[in-house]
């Protein structure tokens, strides 16, 4: 019990714990922590930028082929969309099967459209494929940084390190201080990381004290198909696929489980994309795939958020008692392939982008948009979840795919064998233990794949 409360994974249940009694115990004190799991957040995320800047361009750097990072941006990509069109068919699917909003009856002209305003006012921008394509160029090289806006850092990245690494040796010394920078960004992030619970604490209390559990009635199946859905696409399709890379998705969820304690609690997978690029680095990935793959698929690969997106159109129309044909879902689902790529970075990415959605699929009323609002943060935690899981896959399937992965390492990794731990920022911003029966000796990482 001892070492439990000592571990990230052991103070994080505690403190997930924690935050639920405060919310439903002391709800109007919990609605006050909401500044612990807010400033966590931003903690973390004014370091993804230059994380991201230095381990795409140390990874092109200390790449031969440059062709090869192409490459697998392409094998990315094309990743990418197959996976995403199967989360998505799996939400229409499962709702269509369960019916989650049969039986409401709801008339759309007795909701309150007020709700939505905030949401609706940045619709167009969300969906307009222009817009889009012109938000990855950022308007100056330092304001890619300045917004944080993740696509744009990753066309610098790659701009840059292809660049430098076409310099050659003159180029060593810029490659040798962006390693250097890496490392001193992820100390500070052992540091941040141990701030964790108390961020956790701070979110699932707000989350409680101000919804309340109780807000779950009227749309709990909704809330536990979306859920269930999740669990089937994590252990089915992208176990599957784990499996076909010679992995047990089991033991991946065992060794990211602080990361998915701490997305549970913030509903917010930036909140651990630093330290996921680490652990699959340390895992055996080579850095240079980590770099492309994990920041692409925030805005490319969300698997959760395709199945929110597909799962709450054809809910809603059931809600409203809108008849569905078949040719309806299939539109549900090449829409929702579209405009699902634009959600990371867009506040409120959820609710804008389900209205968008719906803005180009008239048989169903944008307004039933208000029924879902209610239940969204708790929604939004398996998302964030299935997310970061499906990322997290796609650079093991991707890296095993190119021939970027350590097996031996990996393998010793998850199980069990070789202990990483993020939060020991003494020894090349990570610890290692290897383990021998039940015996342990220390030893230290490198920081190197």
């Amino acid at each position: 019990m001892k070492n439990f409360c000592k571990s990230l994974f052991g103070q994080v249940v505690i403190a997930l714990i924690l935050g639920v009694l405060v919310g439903v115990v002391w709800p109007d004190f919990a609605v006050s922590l909401k500044p612990f799991g807010d400033g966590f957040i931003k903690l973390i995320k004014m370091l993804i930028a230059p994380l991201v800047f230095c381990v795409i361009v140390h990874g092109i750097c200390g790449t031969s082929d440059i062709r090869k990072v192409g490459r697998v941006g392409v094998k990315a990509l094309v990743y990418f969309e197959v996976v995403t069109t199967f989360a998505l068919a799996l939400g229409i699917a499962l709702a269509y099967l369960f019916t989650p909003g049969h039986g409401m009856h709801v008339d759309p002209g007795t909701l309150d459209p007020s709700a939505l305003s905030a949401y609706t006012s940045r619709v167009e921008g969300a969906t307009n494929t222009i817009d889009f394509l012109m938000r990855v160029i950022p308007n100056t090289f330092i304001g890619a940084f300045a917004s944080g806006d993740i696509l744009q850092v990753l066309l610098i990245s790659i701009l840059f390190g292809v660049a430098v690494a076409l310099l050659g040796e003159r180029g060593k010394p810029i490659v040798g201080l962006v390693d250097s920078l890496s490392h001193v960004f992820f100390k500070i992030i052992g540091f941040i990381v141990k701030l964790a619970p108390l961020g956790v604490l701070g979110a699932i209390a707000f989350t409680v004290g101000k919804y309340g559990v109780g807000t779950l009635g009227s749309l709990g199946l909704l809330v536990v198909l979306f859920y269930v859905t999740c669990v089937i696409f994590v252990l089915g399709v992208l176990g599957i696929i784990l499996r076909l890379a010679g992995f047990n998705v089991f033991k991946l969820l065992k060794y990211l489980r602080e990361e998915l304690l701490v997305v549970l609690g913030t509903a917010s997978s930036d909140a651990v994309l630093p330290q996921i690029m680490r652990k699959l680095e340390l895992m055996g990935i080579r850095s240079s795939t980590v770099g492309l793959v994990v920041p692409t698929g925030y805005s490319f690969n969300l698997d959760g958020f395709s199945i929110y997106l597909t799962l709450a159109a054809v809910f809603i129309a059931q809600a409203t008692d809108t008849p569905l044909e078949f040719s309806h879902l299939l539109l549900i689902l090449g829409v929702s392939l579209l405009t699902s790529k634009g959600a990371h970075g867009v506040p409120g990415s959820a609710i804008v982008i389900l209205a968008a959605t719906l803005s180009v699929i008239p048989d169903i009323p944008a307004i039933g948009l208000v029924l879902v609002l209610s239940v969204d943060w708790f929604m939004g935690m398996a998302r964030a979840l299935t997310n970061m899981i499906g990322n997290c896959v796609g650079t093991i399937v991707i890296g095993a795919w190119e021939g970027d992965v350590d097996y031996k390492r990996a393998h010793d990794v998850l199980d069990g064998r070789v202990i990483v731990d993020l939060r020991d920022s003494d020894q090349g911003d990570a610890d290692e233990a290897l383990l021998e029966g039940n015996q342990s000796t220390a030893s230290t990482a490198s920081g190197q794949a």
